[in-house]
């Protein structure tokens, strides 16, 4: 199996985010099914492989190593850079507007952005990983001395100018605004966990790509009341295993999430839900997708592409001729 270089504009600092952590334990488990090795491309780090460095410096044969993108903001350019190496693009969230060519396939972290490449880039080979909830997040069955919890990052503004102050005179609530060195811990610590990211993800103009923090809440016992876009669509359903958080009126989310506040009972969360996103599972889908687009790579190295592309000139063509096939059967 080809080599594979992660490539990460840095690993801290500016561009620490959730992707950029999802990103990293995606590489650390690549690690246990081929060789694999981090690469930064904007920020200089100790210890870490520098893009231009790579290049200038490695005499490796580009036909054996693969290279990782993932960060959307920067994949038009880094494929171009690298247009003559064997590319996959990790994709977290979707909308960025950039298409790809057919020779790059794509492994998408929830199935909401494996459809939007799917419609995107009908002729990728396109795959499904998702990803990993670690194995801190579980239910420790503690006393939950938090009745809600809420992080205001990506957080609403109803969220934190009207619920939140709202429910601080109901019930105790804790309002995380920084970095937390024990998220599982905190959880565990907490009944009800409200996440509302749609109008975050409204404004950057993307969408979440997964939202990994209710997945960990639940894993960890709290009732979760969250949004349901972009990759959360994957696994939250309202009603079963999560309430909309948001809906209808601010009097309306007080008085379900005070209900159940007073239940006082852990959320317990489907095995079979959360083994998806387990080590064990992610491992076994990332092995069978990275033999595949390997022996893909294998095919392309003598047999060029021939299907053609949804470009927007090939849609008007498409349009134009059904237009014509409605007006001659008249």
């Amino acid at each position: 199996m080809r080599k594979l270089y992660f490539l990460v504009p840095g690993t801290g600092g500016k561009f620490a985010c959730g992707g950029l952590w999802a990103e990293l334990k995606t590489f650390e488990l690549a690690k246990k099914v081929c060789s694999a090795e981090l690469v930064t491309y904007k920020q200089r780090e100790n210890n870490t492989l520098f893009l231009d460095d790579l290049i200038e410096r490695s005499p490796f044969n580009l036909e054996q190593i693969t290279f990782v993108i993932g960060w959307g903001f920067d994949v038009p350019k880094i494929a171009q850079k690298l247009s003559q190496c064997h590319l996959i693009y990790h994709a977290h969230s979707a909308g960025y507007g950039f298409t790809l060519p057919a020779n790059i396939p794509i492994i998408t972290v929830s199935k909401n952005t494996m459809g939007y490449w799917g419609q995107k880039s009908p002729n990728s080979l396109i795959y499904y990983l998702p990803n990993q909830i670690s194995p801190e997040f579980y239910n420790l069955n503690l006393s939950r001395d938090i009745d809600v919890l809420v992080q205001t990052r990506k957080s609403s503004e109803y969220l934190i100018k009207q619920l939140i102050p709202a429910l601080k005179q109901k019930c105790n609530v804790y309002v995380v605004d920084g970095f937390v060195a024990d998220l599982a811990q905190l959880f565990n610590r907490t009944k009800v966990y409200l996440y509302d990211s749609a109008e975050y993800w409204a404004q950057q103009g993307v969408s979440e790509g997964f939202g990994l923090q209710p997945m960990e809440a639940m894993a960890c016992g709290c009732h979760v009341f969250s949004s349901i876009n972009g990759g959360l669509s994957d696994y939250l359903d309202p009603g079963f295993n999560c309430q909309k958080i948001a809906g209808y009126s601010q009097e309306y989310d007080i008085k379900r999430i005070l209900e159940v506040v007073n239940q006082n009972t852990a959320f317990e969360m489907p095995a079979i839900l959360l083994n998806e996103y387990r080590e064990e599972n992610i491992l076994a889908r990332l092995n069978l997708i990275l033999t595949e687009i390997d022996e893909f790579f294998d095919f392309s190295q003598s047999s060029a592409g021939n299907i053609a592309n949804l470009t927007n000139m090939r849609i008007m063509k498409l349009n134009a001729q059904r237009v014509w096939k409605k007006l001659t059967r008249r």
